[in-house]
């Protein structure tokens, strides 16, 4: 189905209906409003007697857009994608035809194994959430069937000579898998497998955990050239078990997997619970629970506001640092003055002095249910909390900008960076400083990180020397950073987040911020949401290739909860 296939579908549909035909409807979720319609023809035959050999066979994608009618009255058949590594290497492999395979040379089966396996990994790697991938890609096996198509003809065209990596793994992780990928975080990642994957050791058994030199226990070797039987019966025997360090990540991704699936099912079964019905004696009501929340709020936040022209008739000179407050402030204020508003109205309404519209009955759903409200999160910084956490949060937010209020000249010592709305804005400070002190370019700057061993503030007593400033707030997920040796290592057992010391940023010469050696250049989100909250990157030093801790899904969150 397609544009104009409606009038095709309709003309062969009549004919089948008269004649006893098959008729078979292809990616029927492309044309959801047509589907109406389809309901409407089909309830038509069933009036007049469809002819007793008329069958309507029709396909679709996972959609929601498909009538409760249309579906009520078929036989569903679906096609599960295999859970698992080995299920999905397995699948990737079965995908080849075993003929042709049998006739390729010892290292084209090799490479086609790691493809295989490269393929599998990159499929599977989706269920461990924002620390697998940034985005949800999807990868088919069509992406492996073009791939291997790709490699047959380049091994061909080499005639046995030097197997051109490079050219292997541009076209796989650009071309043909990177054609999907549009965050520059997971296309790196996907890279960085067929780095470890596409190379010579392939040809040889070797080792398709990557970096696993701590789990010892746990190993895949890529076994040497064989039949495509025997391939089969090693990934049955060899691969015995799931494990996160089959990715290259720490054994703390499914503990933090895990208890997200658990997280979620909870959620959904609170959603799901009578609200009105009271269990136990002297028990709330949702409503009671929701005014007492209202009222608790507006007690804690009704008389908050910042004067911002105030501020800014005070000062002086007003500095980058200066318009990063105050246009924190005003984020502020706008929030501060929804937050008020619509609980005053959810009072009017319990009062009974108004009628409870849609919007004030979710604003109470979410109250009761400890939710940030939906109309609060639009105009406030992104978050994974719950209310409880939300409201702390944003009145230890509120107290950082009060402290600098008293002294809008100069900021903090140590800023807490995390409680920004807009972060990024602080580090283009940082930049915008630097370039009129030292008459630079601002666009051939870049933001520069150095870690300090000191972890509270109160041990400053004073602002960074050269050109930048301390910032707090930070935590690393997917590894831990070593306080004494001043490097990145691996997490500890069930620690899944490190607090981070206190950090200097300072803005350097793009030709000056050299990465190449020792430094693991590291995303920093404002959430464990990652993708669209994207920070910046920070510099840590580190002893283990950087490989590791890009596989690893290592980066830096600001609001770690």
């Amino acid at each position: 189905m397609g544009q104009g296939q409606d009038v095709v579908a309709m003309r062969n549909l009549e004919m089948a209906h008269r004649n006893g035909q098959w008729v078979v409807l292809n990616n029927i979720h492309l044309m959801p409003r047509w589907l109406i319609e389809l309901e409407k023809k089909l309830d038509e035959f069933a009036l007049e007697g469809s002819h007793k050999k008329f069958r309507l066979f029709l396909s679709s994608d996972p959609a929601t857009s498909i009538p409760i009618g249309l579906l009520n009255r078929c036989i569903k058949l679906t096609n599960e994608p295999p859970a698992g590594l080995k299920a999905n290497i397995k699948r990737a492999f079965a995908s080849l035809n075993k003929d042709t395979f049998e006739d390729f040379d010892a290292k084209m089966k090799s490479i086609l194994f790691g493809l295989c396996h490269f393929h599998a990994v990159m499929l599977e790697r989706k269920q461990y959430g924002p620390m697998g991938f940034n985005m949800m890609y999807p990868f088919s096996i069509g992406d492996l069937r073009d791939s291997a198509v790709v490699l047959t003809n380049y091994m061909e065209n080499s005639g046995g000579g030097k197997i051109p990596w490079a050219d292997l793994r541009y076209i796989f992780g650009e071309i043909m898998y990177g054609g999907h990928i549009v965050n520059d975080f997971d296309r790196k990642l996907a890279n960085t497998y067929l780095d470890y994957y596409m190379k010579d050791e392939l040809l040889d058994e070797t080792e398709m955990y990557p970096y696993n030199d701590e789990e010892k226990s746990l190993s895949f070797m890529c076994p040497s050239a064989t039949s495509y039987d025997k391939y089969l019966e090693h990934i049955d025997f060899c691969l015995t078990a799931d494990t996160p360090i089959a990715f290259g990540l720490h054994p703390n991704a499914e503990i933090d997997f895990r208890t997200t699936q658990s997280n979620t099912i909870m959620s959904t079964l609170l959603e799901l619970q009578p609200r009105d019905v009271v269990s136990g004696e002297g028990a709330l009501t949702p409503d009671e629970i929701s005014f007492g929340v209202t009222q608790d709020i507006l007690e804690k936040f009704g008389d908050k506001k910042f004067d911002t022209d105030d501020i800014i008739r005070s000062l002086e000179e007003q500095g980058p640092y200066q318009n990063v407050f105050i246009q924190e402030m005003d984020v502020m204020n706008n929030l501060l003055t929804e937050v008020t508003r619509s609980l005053r109205e959810l009072l009017l309404g319990f009062a009974g002095e108004l009628t409870i519209s849609d919007s004030m009955d979710a604003l109470k759903s979410s109250l009761y249910l400890d939710r940030i409200p939906s109309t609060w999160q639009k105009i406030a910084w992104p978050s994974m909390r719950n209310l409880v956490s939300w409201l702390s949060d944003f009145n230890y937010r509120l107290t950082q900008l009060e402290e600098w209020q008293a002294n809008p000249a100069d900021i903090p010592k140590v800023t807490w960076i995390s409680g920004f709305v807009n972060p990024q804005s602080f580090l283009t400070a940082i930049c915008q400083v630097t370039a009129q002190k030292n008459s630079l370019e601002l666009d051939k700057l870049v933001t520069w990180t150095e870690v300090t061993k000191k972890m509270d503030i109160a041990e400053f007593d004073s602002h960074a020397r050269e050109n930048g400033a301390y910032i707090i707030g930070l935590s690393i997920q997917g590894a831990r950073w070593d306080t004494q040796t001043g490097f990145l290592e691996r997490s500890r057992p069930k620690e899944m987040f490190c607090k981070m010391p206190v950090i200097t940023v300072k803005a350097l010469p793009l030709d000056k911020a050299d990465t190449s050696v020792g430094i693991y250049v590291c995303p920093t989100y404002k959430t464990v949401q990652r993708g669209p909250t994207y920070v910046f990157c920070g510099q840590l030093k580190t002893k283990a290739l950087s490989a590791k801790w890009v596989l690893a899904g290592v980066a830096m969150i600001m609001d770690a909860t």
